[in-house]
């Protein structure tokens, strides 16, 4: 398989490693109470890290839209990788290229490890979906050839981004984008198929005037070989049709006469074409698949894009949203009525909003997760969700709620020694998720009080129990009196303490593993 590289990315492969771990601070909420959807300010990094003990494995569908690198945007790649020289050059705007010859080498170190834990958060049966243009599509397809698996790329879907052309155009006038389509695994995965009534495909016409409706053109010919179904056509102008080099046709010749006979069998305007067989819409059942041409009829394009942000925001204060079509038709294709969509490079929020639609139409209960870095995250993009929830320009609002978070205190220490500044809830939080790789059973996303069923007991996965004997205060033993305050039945148990003052292999006998915590216990 081809490899790309770069100048610093031995430096950022395993840099998701060295991010640090983050509290999720609460700001407020807004909307119905009981709403689990998110809004994120922070670097979405640290924001992606900090999100892995609630959801790794669990969302089921990713959208981003991330920096161009067109060379006309001033992104800014700050990540605290620990080379010093590579955290000078790195922290640098990014500008135009003759500005700036490595600005290509500065996108992809900074989308190497976003990619990497937004994998992490990816569900088996779920899938990414990445916006970008010619800048940079090339190198994001090989980068994330690397991180998903060549194999578990499922396409490249273009998109129609504007209707004209545009006479000032230097070279070409570019009027498409790119989405690549990748899936955590793609065995499983199946999209979605668009229902017949939503369809605005433009491949369904109806040039005879046929009675049955609007149709399209499906290939005759089959992929493998059969004998019994190689046979020539003979079309109506006279000429003589044969399968493909090694195909023969989908039907027997009998069957093809029926077809033929039921005006099912087309040849074109001309009647010169090749024989290709009629499918109607008015029989597709189950629905359409989807095809990688999404023009502005099927996905809007940033015009409409550009009407919408304006309708929410009269000042229009945000320069290139993408139409809130597009985001509903990956969702639409990619997610059930209550799957989780992750968008961490939110900017003014178009996902949230496609979101809140579907769920209104169809009765869902999907959440959205945004994360913005950039200090509009408030005023722009937390924004535009509360009026979409509460109703603008005379549109009906759709209602729901989110919860928005600032970013708070890692969890440990340059020293990585445990920060005990942090809420014990979010402490108990990590300790559980490090062990299991799961949410803490009975916990949301950090509010507050405590919540667990006792003092000490963080919970039981699969026949081990776990125990946090943490006091803030004053030093922890695991000793013999600590033993009968562990009541849940296990065959393994996991106690973290401070010290142990039982024998090693009294502990082993009886299946009790100790661990330390990682504290400065010189006060005490």
């Amino acid at each position: 398989m081809p490899t790309l590289t770069w100048i610093g990315k031995d430096k950022v492969v395993n840099h998701h490693h060295d991010v640090p771990f983050r509290v999720l601070e609460q700001q407020y909420t807004f909307g119905e109470a009981d709403s689990f959807n998110r809004i994120i300010h922070g670097d979405n990094l640290e924001a992606l890290k900090a999100l892995l003990p609630y959801y790794e494995g669990r969302i089921k569908c990713i959208y981003i839209d991330p920096p161009y690198n067109t060379g006309n945007e001033n992104w800014v790649y700050n990540d605290n990788v620990s080379d010093p020289k590579l955290k000078r050059w790195l922290g640098k705007v990014v500008g135009k290229e003759s500005e700036d010859l490595t600005r290509h080498d500065k996108w992809l170190c900074m989308m190497y490890p976003r990619l990497v834990l937004l994998h992490r958060l990816l569900a088996d049966d779920g899938a990414i979906f990445v916006s970008i243009d010619d800048n940079e599509q090339a190198s994001l397809k090989l980068m994330m050839d690397e991180i998903w698996g060549l194999g578990n790329f499922i396409g490249s879907i273009v998109w129609q981004k504007k209707y004209g052309p545009a006479n000032d155009a230097k070279y070409f006038s570019e009027t498409h984008e790119y989405c690549l389509c990748y899936a955590k695994n793609k065995s499983p995965w199946r999209p979605n198929l668009i229902p017949r009534e939503e369809s605005q495909l433009e491949a369904f016409k109806n040039p005879d005037n046929d009675l049955r409706g609007i149709w399209r053109a499906s290939d005759l010919s089959a992929k493998t070989y059969s004998a019994s179904t190689d046979y020539d056509i003979i079309g109506p102008k006279g000429d003589i049709f044969y399968p493909p080099k090694s195909r023969s046709w989908i039907v027997s010749r009998e069957r093809y006469n029926q077809l033929l006979e039921d005006n099912r069998i087309t040849f074109g305007a001309n009647g010169k074409g090749r024989p290709m067989q009629k499918k109607f819409l008015s029989e597709v059942k189950d629905g359409i698949t989807i095809q990688t041409w999404w023009d502005r009829n099927f996905a809007a394009d940033n015009k409409i894009a550009k009407y919408e942000i304006k309708d929410i925001f009269p000042d229009n204060p945000f320069d290139t949203p993408k139409p809130t079509k597009l985001l509903e038709r990956i969702i639409q294709i990619a997610t059930g009525p209550n799957d989780i969509i992750l968008d961490s490079f939110a900017g003014s929020g178009t996902t949230a909003h496609a979101v809140l639609n579907l769920n209104k139409q169809d009765g869902g209960n999907r959440q959205f997760i945004l994360v913005e870095m950039e200090d509009y995250a408030e005023t722009i993009t937390a924004e535009r969700v509360r009026r979409v929830m509460d109703g603008y320009s005379a549109k009906e609002g759709t209602g729901g709620g989110f919860a928005y978070y600032e970013l708070g205190p890692a969890l440990f220490t340059d020293d990585n020694l445990l920060n005990e500044t942090v809420p014990l809830p979010r402490i108990r939080e990590y300790i559980w998720y490090s062990e299991t790789r799961t949410p803490l059973p009975t916990t949301r996303l950090p509010e507050t009080g405590e919540g667990s069923e006792s003092p000490h007991f963080l919970g039981k996965l699969f026949d081990t129990a776990y125990y946090f004997y943490y006091e803030p205060d004053q030093l922890t033993t695991l000793d013999y009196d600590f033993l009968p305050t562990i009541q849940t039945p296990a065959e393994q148990y996991v106690v973290y303490a401070d010290n142990c003052l039982i024998a090693r292999e009294w502990l082993q006998q009886r299946h009790i593993i100790f661990k330390k915590i990682p504290r400065d216990i010189s006060r005490f």
